[in-house]
């Protein structure tokens, strides 16, 4: 009676064990795919294939019309746009050095050239790389004034919330307004 006993108990524990078993599975699945939907994922090392997933995200009203996503504040990594204007403008022929600085209204890029590339086609390929880049509301002001990027790059450090920021910022900005500006 026990054996009989000991070997309907074994039999029951691993029938639940494959059972739970396979619910994780489908628990895991169910993960898999919130993950990859999830619009705050980030490329890693551990995705190479990254590049080439296009970029999707579905929501319903209920997701967005909670307190959570109310308290979601959009924001901008400034860095990593500047350092996407920069590395874009700079793969066209004709740039040497480019030195970009983004705040929160306006992108300030000033660039070293060839003397090959025609100071109006610089102009117009830096501004246009960072329309593309930025929101609408930027303003982009860009220089082929050498000296400018060492203004730009005195206020890499700044924040938004510094005094002397507003009027630096205007200075170089009005240095930068006497090179052309590009279409």
């Amino acid at each position: 009676m026990t054996k009989k006993l000991f070997i309907t108990l074994s039999l029951l524990t691993a029938f639940a064990l494959v059972g739970c078993n396979n619910t994780d599975n489908a628990a895991d699945e169910r993960e898999q795919i919130v993950d990859e939907l999830d619009p705050e994922a980030e490329n890693t090392p551990k995705n190479p294939e990254g590049n080439d997933k296009l970029g999707y995200v579905r929501y319903s009203k209920e997701q967005v019309d909670n307190d959570n996503e109310k308290s979601h504040i959009v924001n901008i990594d400034r860095t990593k746009m500047a350092n996407m204007i920069a590395r874009i403008i700079l793969r066209n022929d004709g740039f040497d050095e480019v030195a970009t600085l983004v705040t929160d209204k306006e992108a300030l890029i000033a660039y070293a050239k060839e003397d090959e590339l025609e100071t109006e086609n610089a102009a117009d390929i830096a501004k246009k790389t960072a329309v593309s880049i930025l929101p609408e509301y930027f303003d982009v002001y860009v220089s082929d004034n050498e000296m400018i990027m060492h203004d730009i790059q005195s206020l890499h450090n700044s924040s938004t919330k510094n005094d002397n920021y507003d009027n630096t910022l205007d200075q170089i900005i009005d240095r930068m307004k006497q090179s052309l500006q590009g279409k």
